[in-house]
């Protein structure tokens, strides 16, 4: 098996970069972590890499939205990069923050010049921060990420999360083509998320942003209720990391 590079970028205010490469040296991964700044000053060092992934925490503190300014950054100096990445099939990971941060570029959802992107994310319905475990089902089988699995139990931590497609047809086609790839158990949806999005996939699968912590629950330790016996024999997050580096065996 390769070993595939993964970058791990990070802005000022992210928070869970540690954490997501070690999740991701734990799936056999090779990783290093670039502060934006480096990124801006030569683009083409995405090259060197197969796995992107932009990780959860608060980017520019979220002074103007969350993602807002850490989007319009690699919107601006750094799409033809992220476009080429994608075109040369790797992979690309948003995890809470980084999910943000995707939502407002081309290389997850299409944005249309007069409409205006597919969906966002927004602030949720209870008006406060989310910092809790909830329960997870995956839909379908277009995601490299998502395979072989079903269901997680991961936790979020957001304040802007709700998922909200632009409209009613927008929705149903993203569904349709496979695309709403993460669903919170119902019962469990901390955001309001429409149709209990918790993760949206790009048309290839091999874009995946969402709002979960999976790199928080690697280790069967990591489970809030793991010396009651409920935790599995790895964490649940795991098996996400695993999927990327198998995609490149």
């Amino acid at each position: 098996m390769s070993t595939p590079h993964v970058l791990i970028l990070r802005a000022p205010g992210t928070n869970c970069d540690v954490e997501t490469a070690f999740a991701f040296q734990q799936a056999g991964a090779a990783t290093e972590t670039l502060h934006i700044n480096r990124l801006l000053e030569q683009p083409e060092r995405f090259r060197k890499f197969q796995i992107l992934c932009i990780p959860g925490g608060f980017s520019y503190g979220d002074d103007l939205g969350s993602g807002r300014i850490l989007g319009n950054q690699m919107v601006h100096h750094l799409v033809d990069e992220m476009l080429r990445f994608k075109a040369d099939g790797k992979l690309i990971l948003g995890i809470c923050n980084g999910f943000q941060v995707l939502m407002k570029s081309p290389v997850l959802l299409d944005h249309d010049p007069e409409k205006g992107p597919e969906a966002t994310l927004t602030t949720n319905d209870c008006g406060r921060y989310q910092d809790r475990w909830v329960r997870l089902e995956t839909r379908g089988s277009k995601c490299v990420f998502f395979n072989g699995i079903e269901r997680m139990y991961l936790p979020v931590a957001h304040a802007e999360g709700k998922f909200v497609p632009r409209d009613d047809a927008t929705l149903q086609r993203l569904d349709a083509a496979g695309q709403l790839v993460l669903r919170y158990v119902p019962a469990d949806n901390p955001n309001g998320a429409v149709a209990d999005v918790a993760g949206v996939c790009d048309a290839t699968g091999r874009v995946l942003g969402l709002m979960p912590h999976p790199e928080r629950h690697i280790d069967p330790t990591q489970h809030p209720r793991w010396t009651r016996g409920e935790a599995g024999a790895t964490g649940d997050g795991l098996k996400m990391f695993q999927n990327a580096v198998a995609y490149f065996s």
